[in-house]
């Protein structure tokens, strides 16, 4: 039998590689003559950088930048290998949620500004191709923060620079690009992003992802109505509508902050990143995939990995399996996408610093359990069969 795992991270525990391993851990120990394939993925969230670069043979860079909290960091830059010279700045690196101590979760007042300093970056390392990926950001500053970092200008009626954060944007009066850094205009940026986040309106950025960014009721409906005045000052400067532009609300509207700004390109993030993994070269001949992340829920449907991997598996016919440390709401709709089933790894009660600090075990111990499920329902076919 032929087994691709394919699955994401778990964010702020565990990356693919780890996910992908353990896994194939659980099933060699139900199956032991499985061929098995590990084919961890990427989905421009956390970990994005550093799995590229091992899949292409290059290399993540240490830098410092400005955290989303306005402190210095450690971040990487991912140069990826290959003729090209293309570098990876994930988001995640410089403004993720997980940089931003749970008490001081407050996205009116996280900034982006590391984000664009790693583009700078990415600029002094002489690349040609700039991949952002987006993903488990902890901002939602339209993505000001980082153009400002790289010589915009966002100002307010007096002509002063705006506060850092979501916050800031209700008092955008202008726009002026012509400091921006110049060497833009020779690299081609194009952003990894989930196309069906929005900026604007009642499924816009603030009001689906706010809330798990530290917003409180009040704070959804202010940021809201900062990207909306946001919006309406880019289309009168910048000639440009970004309310309901698919993928414009990535990374708290980040996506829309670099196509107006620094003429990025938005697509869909898979069509972007799994080219990398050779995904569609894997499935071939395959007999059951094994996909997983760290909850499942109805925003898996929104274009998270385990539905992109269902779908895609559906056309080859291919059972798709996921496995998550979380079930949540209306998990059951990732089965319109080509997932046959799903399993939590968690198998007793435990508080949430427990489960990540075993989610390794308790994923060996739940794929070798789905395995040997699996064998079960072999078995009863093959005894049908023979009964014929």
């Amino acid at each position: 039998m032929r087994i691709v795992i394919a699955p994401s991270g778990f964010k702020e525990n565990l990356d693919a590689e780890n996910v992908a391993s353990a896994i194939a851990q659980g099933v060699l120990r139900a199956c032991p003559d499985a061929d098995v394939v590990e084919l961890p993925l990427a989905d421009g969230g956390e970990g994005t950088a550093h799995t590229m670069a091992r899949m292409t043979g290059g290399s993540v860079k240490d830098v410092r930048v400005t955290g989303p909290v306005g402190e210095r960091i450690d971040a990487g830059l991912a140069l990826l290998g290959g003729e090209e010279p293309v570098a990876v700045v994930e988001i995640a690196m410089a403004a993720g949620l997980k940089l931003v101590p749970r008490e001081q979760r407050d996205p009116c007042r996280t900034t982006t500004r590391g984000v664009g300093e790693l583009i700078a970056l990415a600029l002094d390392a002489g690349v040609s191709r700039i991949l952002v990926g987006c993903g488990d950001s902890g901002v939602n500053d339209g993505g000001a923060g980082l153009v400002r970092a790289l010589g915009g200008k966002l100002l307010d009626a007096d002509g002063e620079e705006i506060a850092e954060g979501g916050m800031g944007l209700k008092h955008l009066d202008r726009i002026d690009l012509s400091g921006l850094d110049p060497r833009l205009q020779g690299v081609e940026i194009e952003v990894a992003c989930n196309m069906k986040n929005l900026l604007c309106g009642e499924n816009g950025v603030a009001r689906i992802f706010g809330p798990q960014k530290g917003a409180s009721p009040e704070d959804v409906e202010y940021l809201a109505a900062a990207l909306d005045h946001y919006a309406d000052v880019i289309e009168r400067d910048l000639g440009i509508d970004v309310r309901s532009m698919p993928g414009g609300g990535a990374s708290g509207g980040i996506g829309a902050g670099l196509h107006a700004m620094l003429g990025a390109k938005l697509s869909s993030r898979f069509d972007v990143l799994l080219p990398y993994f050779g995904l569609d070269e894997a499935l071939a001949g395959t007999d059951l995939i094994i996909t997983a992340e760290g909850g499942i829920d109805f925003k898996t449907a929104r274009g998270k990995i385990p539905a992109e991997i269902g779908d895609r598996a559906r056309l080859l016919d291919i059972p798709v399996i996921a496995l998550a440390g979380t079930i949540g709401e209306r998990a059951e709709v990732v089965h319109e996408h080509g997932v046959s089933a799903f399993f939590s790894t968690v198998h007793a009660p435990e508080t949430l610093e427990e489960a990540m600090s075993i989610a390794a075990s308790e994923l060996v111990q739940c794929a070798e359990n789905v395995m040997r499920t699996v064998l079960a329902g072999i078995a009863i076919a093959d005894k049908r069969a023979a009964a014929r």
